[in-house]
């Protein structure tokens, strides 16, 4: 099979359903929905997929706004990953409603060419939930969502159009100090100030970043601190986020971040209570066979794609599901200039024309590599290998 004409062929199956498509992106974005409480865009995805023939579950794998649509017959599945809730304040920010039009503008059109052409293979669209912090494919995990898919994919809007190079696992943390409250000014030597064990908290975690390595990242705010300035302190609260793309590393990250708590809670003579914050989220691990795939289909695309100089330094749940199974998380440039994920900025590009005219492009490059892991048994043995 020439994988250059099939490409050509499914760029044209998803233009003739441009409009279907659009509609669908912006009805996500003009309703943006929280992680888990995605129920408006998980209508019309699964509405749309069921027009197309597609066999719905939803709820699926435990979740209610979760959703596995598939078609096809076979030994072998390709499975698409769509997203679609939506970040406090900003909406859109992250550009979850092109990622969920983009999954199932390539399950359409790889459903419709294997059934023209009477060719094997299970498609597979699977709705996930809360990435935004909530950990939506974490949970699907356990419950064993990935049966019988042999890979997946999805794609990220970004400033630029790039291989998915990767990420950092997360784990966050609540971070509590209870100390005792009196008169900062009547009678200070009774009081246990809590604050000044989270600014201790701050001042390690600050001298310890000189000696964290590249690929690792911490970074925390006060939540709470105090309510009123003559009153000492009884009560503070911190959050934390600690990343890095080496296991071990996050391991020993970990292990000294909570003896920087003990210890400023010792210096300031107050308790110290420490919780996670959501799920952990595992590093991603992209599948350099589906990679070299991505950047040959989006050159010819015409999305321009780059090899950044260095790696990912965000996290994202769909590291949990590349170390089950072969994938990758590359990106699409939807702006002309560089731009920050999660900012109005970002969120307004989202919504643009030209945003969907390169998420559709994006979309035919997952269908063709789709199409060749069904149908190119080399191809599938270096993706699995």
């Amino acid at each position: 099979m020439n994988y250059n004409d099939s490409l050509t062929e499914l760029s044209a199956l998803i233009t003739k359903q441009k409009q279907n498509l659009k509609e669908l992106a912006r009805f996500v974005w003009k309703n943006p929905e929280p992680p888990l409480q995605e129920h408006k865009a998980c209508v019309a995805q699964t509405k749309l997929l069921s027009e197309y023939g597609f066999k719905l579950q939803s709820p699926f794998a435990g979740l209610d706004t979760a959703y596995l649509a598939t078609c096809g017959s076979g030994e072998h599945t390709f499975c698409f990953v769509a997203e679609y809730d939506a970040l406090p304040k900003l909406g859109h920010g992250c550009g979850h409603n092109l990622i969920c039009t983009a999954a199932i503008a390539a399950g359409m059109a790889l459903k419709e060419l294997l059934e023209k052409q009477n060719l094997p293979g299970r498609i597979a669209v699977m709705g996930t939930p809360g990435e935004e912090s909530a950990g939506g494919k974490v949970l699907m995990l356990q419950q064993n969502c990935l049966k019988n898919i042999d890979a997946v994919m999805m794609v990220h809007p970004s400033w630029r159009t790039t291989i998915d190079t990767g990420s950092t696992a997360i784990r966050r943390f609540n971070v509590a100090f209870h100390g005792k409250s009196a008169h900062a000014a009547g009678s200070p030597e009774l009081g246990l100030n809590a604050l000044d064990a989270a600014l201790m908290l701050f001042n390690g975690v600050n001298a310890w970043r000189q000696q964290l390595p590249e690929n690792a990242r911490v970074h925390g705010i006060i939540a709470e601190g105090g309510k009123a300035p003559n009153i000492i302190p009884d009560y503070a609260q911190c959050r934390f986020f600690l990343r890095s793309t080496s296991d071990d590393t996050l391991d020993a990250m970990e292990t000294r971040f909570h003896e920087m708590i003990k210890g400023a809670a010792l210096m300031a003579g107050v308790k110290a209570e420490t919780s996670p914050l959501n799920v952990p989220y595992r590093s991603r691990k992209p599948n350099s066979v589906l990679n070299n795939a991505y950047f040959q289909n989006a050159q010819i695309c015409g999305l321009n794609p780059v090899i950044p100089a260095r790696g990912g330094r965000g996290s994202s749940d769909f590291g949990d599901f590349s170390h089950v199974l072969p994938g990758i998380h590359p990106y699409f440039g939807i702006s002309d200039h560089e731009i920050a994920g999660h900012s109005l900025d970002f969120a307004a590009a989202s919504n643009s024309e030209y945003a969907i005219e390169q998420m559709l492009k994006a979309a035919a490059t997952m269908a063709n590599i789709g199409l060749q892991f069904l149908t190119d048994t080399d191809f599938r043995n270096q993706v699995i290998s």
